[in-house]
C-alpha cells in the first residue's frame, strides 16, 4: 500500500483467524507492555497498511518560542561567562559576574526578533510584576540554563519556584489566590513526582502496610500498580465512574471518602483515560469530605488541566488536604523533557500528622531524629515536602538533590509563555486545545456518534465502548454474540494485527472491558479518520463471521 493509504476492505478468506485463547497470555501484563507488543504487530500488519499509533499520549506538537529562548539563553550564558576569563582557543571561560549582568543582556535583544522579544518580556514580568531583584533573576536564568552550579535551593531555584507558582495559579487554581501559600518542588516529570510522593508517605508514616485508600477510576495504570507493590501493600477501594455519570464520581462515591479508615485519595483530574475535569458540584463536595474525615490526603494529578476550560483544581478547593502533581510535558511537547512537579500548602495535613505522630509515638520520633538530623537540626520541623527531597536522595545526597538547572529554566520559559500574556488569551493554549478538538471530531464524526462538547471535556483521549459501538452498527442480536464469542483484547489485537491501528486497552485503568482509548494528542486528522473506517470494518469483519456461523 501507499503510504497515505489504508485498505479497509472487508474479505473473511485473506485474514488470519484469532485464537481467542491465546489473547489471554497478555491478561497480566500492563496495558502499556500489551500495547507496545500490539505495535509491534502493527508494523507487519496482515494489510501492508502505514501504522496508525493512537496508543500513546504524547503530543505531536512542541512549542518552538520557549526552546529558542532556552539556546538563546545558553548562548548569553557562555558569553557572560567569558567576560570573566577564557582561553584564546574558547574552550574554557570563567564564570557569570551577577551586578549589571540583566542591562548587558537586555542590551543584546531586538527589538524586532520574536524570540528577543520574549526573553525581555520574561525579565521584565519577573522584576515588574513579582518584584524580582533583576540582576540576580537574570543571573540565575543564565547560572541555570548552563547548569554550571547545583541546585540551590536543592528543592527549587528560588526564582524559579515564584515562577511556577504564579502558572499554577493562573492555570490550576483559578479564583482561588493560593500562590503566596504554596510550596513547589520541581522533579524530573510527573512520574517522579508520583514515585517520591508514593515514598514519602510511607517513608512518614502517613500511609502504612494494610492502610485503606481510594481511587477514582478509570485512571492512569500506575496509580492502580503501585499501591499494590510489596513495600507498600495498600488496599484499594476503587470509585469507578461510568459513562452514564459523564466520567463524574457521584455523591455516594463521595461520601465513601468520609470514612476515616481511607487514609488518602489518588486522583487524576482530567482523568486520563476518560478525559473529563471534575464539575464545580464535585469540587464543594471535597469540602464536605475533609470536614467528616479531616485526616485525608487527596493526592491529585493535574497534567490535563490546562485541557479543559474553566479548570480548577482539587488543590483549590482543599489545599491544606491535597497534593498536586503536575507536568509540562503534553502542553508543551515536553516529554523527554521530564518536567514535573509537587506542590502542596505550607499549611498542610501532613505536617500535621507528622508532629502528632511523633509527640504520641517515641519510636518514630527516634526514628525521624536519626534519619533526618544528618540534613537538619531540627528533624522533627522538617517539612513533608522537605522530607520528599531528601527521601528522593537516599538523605545522604540532599545536598545534591534537586532538578537539573537547565530543566528549571526549561519550566520557566514554559511558565513564562502563559505568564506573560496576563489577562489575555494565550494563544499557545488556544492553539493547542483546537489541535485535539479537531481530532476529537474527525474521529466521532467519522464514527458516526454524537460528541460531547462540554466544558470539562479536554478531548486529549476518547474512551470508545467496543461493545456499545457494535451494538449502534449492527444490531443487539450482534452486539451479544460479539460479547459472548471474543476477548476484550480480540478487538485491539485484530485492529494492530491486521490494519496496522493500534489503540490501547482500557481495563488496565480501571475501565470495564471493552473499552478502548484513543490519544487525541500525536496523529493528524486524517490520521482519526481513518482509524474510524479501519474499526468499523473490523466491526464488519465480526459482523460477517456472526452471519456465517448463524
Amino acid at each position: 500500500m501507499a503510504d497515505n493509504t489504508v485498505s479497509t476492505t472487508t474479505d473473511l478468506d485473506t485474514f488470519e483467524k484469532v485464537d481467542e485463547s491465546e489473547l489471554s497470555k497478555f491478561t497480566k501484563l500492563s496495558n502499556f507492555e500489551v500495547s507496545a507488543i500490539f505495535l509491534q504487530y502493527a508494523q507487519n500488519n496482515l494489510r501492508d497498511n502505514r501504522v496508525i499509533n493512537a496508543g500513546r499520549g504524547n503530543p505531536n506538537w512542541i512549542n518552538t518560542l520557549s526552546r529558542a529562548a532556552f539556546a538563546k539563553l545558553v548562548q548569553f550564558g557562555i558569553d557572560e561567562s567569558g567576560n570573566t576569563f577564557q582561553r584564546d582557543d574558547g574552550v574554557m571561560a570563567g564564570y557569570i559576574e551577577s551586578n549589571g549582568v540583566a542591562d548587558r543582556v537586555l542590551n543584546k535583544l531586538s527589538d524586532t526578533d520574536t524570540v528577543d522579544q520574549f526573553i525581555r518580556s520574561s525579565i521584565d514580568y519577573g522584576a515588574n510584576k513579582l518584584g524580582f531583584d533583576k540582576d540576580a533573576f537574570v543571573a540565575e536564568l543564565l547560572n541555570g540554563v548552563i547548569g554550571n552550579n547545583y541546585p540551590v535551593p536543592s528543592r527549587s531555584l528560588k526564582y524559579t519556584e515564584d515562577i511556577l507558582k504564579q502558572y499554577l495559579q493562573k492555570n490550576l487554581f483559578k479564583d482561588a489566590d493560593l500562590a503566596d501559600e504554596t510550596d513547589v518542588f520541581p522533579t524530573e516529570g510527573g512520574t517522579a513526582a508520583m514515585v517520591y510522593l508514593f515514598q514519602e508517605l510511607s517513608q512518614s508514616h502517613i500511609l502504612k502496610p494494610g492502610d485503606t485508600i481510594a481511587i477514582n477510576s478509570p485512571i492512569f495504570t500506575p496509580y492502580l500498580q503501585i499501591p499494590e507493590l510489596r513495600e507498600y501493600n495498600l488496599k484499594i477501594v476503587k470509585l469507578a465512574a461510568t459513562e452514564d455519570e459523564n466520567w463524574q464520581m457521584t455523591d455516594e462515591q463521595m461520601d465513601v471518602l468520609k470514612d476515616p479508615r481511607i487514609k488518602a485519595f489518588f486522583d487524576v483530574n482530567p482523568t486520563n483515560p476518560a478525559a473529563r475535569a471534575y464539575s464545580p458540584h464535585t469540587l464543594d463536595k471535597f469540602k464536605d469530605v475533609v470536614k467528616e474525615n479531616p485526616n485525608l490526603i487527596v493526592v491529585t494529578d493535574d497534567v490535563y488541566g490546562t485541557f479543559a476550560d474553566d479548570y480548577q483544581s482539587i488543590y483549590a478547593s482543599i489545599p491544606e488536604n491535597t497534593l498536586l502533581v503536575y507536568s509540562f510535558s503534553k502542553l508543551y511537547g515536553a516529554t523527554g523533557h521530564r518536567l514535573g512537579l509537587i506542590a502542596m500548602d505550607k499549611n498542610n495535613v501532613c505536617d500535621k500528622m507528622i508532629k502528632e505522630e511523633t509527640a504520641k509515638d517515641p519510636e518514630i520520633k527516634k526514628e525521624f531524629d536519626e534519619r533526618y538530623s544528618m540534613v537538619v537540626t531540627e528533624p522533627e520541623d522538617m517539612k513533608f515536602i522537605d522530607r520528599t527531597v531528601a527521601d528522593s536522595r537516599a538523605i545522604g545526597l540532599y545536598h545534591t538533590s534537586g532538578l537539573s538547572t537547565p530543566q528549571q529554566i526549561m519550566m520557566d520559559l514554559f511558565a513564562m509563555n502563559s505568564l506573560i500574556s496576563g489577562d489575555v488569551v494565550d494563544d499557545y493554549l488556544v492553539e493547542s486545545k483546537k489541535l485535539v478538538n479537531y481530532r476529537y471530531h474527525a474521529l466521532w464524526d467519522e464514527i458516526g456518534v454524537n460528541v460531547d462538547n462540554s466544558h470539562g471535556n479536554t478531548k486529549y483521549y476518547t474512551l470508545v465502548n467496543i461493545y456499545d459501538l457494535v451494538e449502534k452498527i449492527h444490531g443487539a442480536d450482534f452486539a451479544e454474540y460479539f460479547r459472548n464469542h471474543y476477548s476484550y483484547l480480540s478487538f485491539p489485537y485484530r485492529l494492530a494485527r491486521e490494519f496496522g491501528a493500534v489503540v490501547m486497552d482500557a481495563s488496565g485503568f480501571g475501565a470495564n472491558e471493552g473499552y478502548v482509548r484513543i490519544s487525541l494528542a500525536n496523529l493528524t486528522s486524517a490520521d482519526y479518520r481513518d482509524l474510524a473506517h479501519c474499526m468499523k470494518t473490523l466491526i464488519d469483519e465480526y459482523y460477517l463471521e456472526f452471519r456465517a456461523n448463524k
